[in-house]
């Protein structure tokens, strides 16, 4: 099992990102799960056609111990497993804290072992690198940490905490930066800077993924990009980039 975390700034388009890349090796034959670390529990709704998922902790805060893996999984496109994490009650809790809980209670409840996914997807908010979002990159979860940037400042200042994180994890046996999916936003020299990031923490750019207003086009039909546009040009970024983060 491939344990891969991907994380970004709020906004930066992980969760596009991701869940076309889960369904172009779901595609190819892979068993793919996808886990969203996102308080919001919307990383895999484009896999899900839009149709409710109850969240680990929602589910955890309802039925206790008892729930099972019925309550909390449901097959998206092509075949990928999905989990929403959740988030706490708004106002009461740590969102990071709730991370923790959440994956514990996946492991716990042999999800891994029932559904067997040659491939698993964290997909994390990166605004805030605390314990609780850090721990996809630790205690085992994830083997590789790929960073989804653009060469907007603020989503570089991400990246930047994301890669610090991982290089203060670095002899630990936690998970290896695997290197930086740029994710254009056509801002001025928006490879350069992302480039200039890579160097700075020994890394390379492992995918440049277009602009497109396909992405957008698909996001409205609430499905993933390689459903609604399985032939267009940016369908075979996503396709091109999976292989390449599933064969690293």
């Amino acid at each position: 099992m491939k344990k891969i975390a991907v994380y970004g700034k709020g906004g930066i388009g992980k969760s596009t990102i991701v869940s076309n890349m889960a369904a172009a090796l779901a595609q190819q034959g892979y068993r793919v799960m996808q886990i969203g670390c996102d308080p919001k529990a919307d990383s895999t709704i484009a896999l899900r056609h839009g149709t409710p998922l109850p969240t680990v902790l929602d589910t955890f805060r309802q039925k206790k111990d008892t729930f099972t893996s019925e309550d909390i999984v449901r097959i998206g496109f092509a075949g990928v497993v999905c989990i929403e994490a959740g988030g706490p009650v708004p106002g009461v809790g740590c969102a990071g804290r709730g991370i923790i809980t959440a994956l514990e209670k996946v492991e716990a409840k042999g999800i891994y072992d029932i559904y067997q996914p040659d491939i698993v997807f964290y997909d994390v908010l990166g605004d805030v690198v605390c314990g609780g979002f850090s721990m996809p990159m630790r205690s085992g979860y994830a083997d590789e940490v790929y960073i989804v940037s653009s060469g907007e400042n603020m989503s570089i200042y991400a990246a930047a905490n994301i890669a610090a994180a991982i290089r203060n994890f670095k002899g630990r046996g936690y998970a290896k930066l695997g290197g930086v999916i740029l994710n254009r936003r056509n801002v001025k020299r928006e490879k350069e800077k992302v480039e200039e990031l890579c160097r700075d923490f020994e890394t390379g750019i492992v995918g440049d993924i277009a602009f497109s207003e396909l992405v957008q086009e698909a996001e409205e039909r609430k499905v993933t990009l390689l459903e609604a546009y399985p032939e267009s040009d940016i369908s075979l970024q996503f396709q091109r980039l999976a292989r390449t983060i599933a064969d690293a």
